[in-house]
């Protein structure tokens, strides 16, 4: 089973009000090794039109971008409001 399955198994509650955020986009752009596109194991930071994007829909609240955004801490994280967010069947 790949991970695409594994992750298929879990369900995820979107609230309306994103739980995590970028505090300053233009700070993204003086990053210089971008580590939040690269290490986010659901790949909700993505690249378009040179700018870093973030989707809180998929994520697994890893706190793996709190961590990894050192260069400018930059990542306002917090954990989703009651009953919403990702919700793991396995694990």
């Amino acid at each position: 089973m790949n991970i695409d399955d594994k992750l298929f198994l879990d369900r995820y509650v979107v609230d309306e009000t994103p739980h995590i955020k970028i505090i300053d986009p233009d700070a993204c752009g003086l990053c210089k090794k971008k580590q939040c596109i690269y290490t986010c194991p659901a790949q909700c930071y993505k690249m378009e039109d040179g700018k870093v994007i973030f989707s809180y829909e998929g994520c697994l609240e890893c706190g793996t971008c709190r961590i990894i955004c050192n260069e400018h801490k930059n990542i306002e994280w917090n954990y989703p409001r009651g009953g919403f967010g990702i919700s793991y069947k396995y694990g």
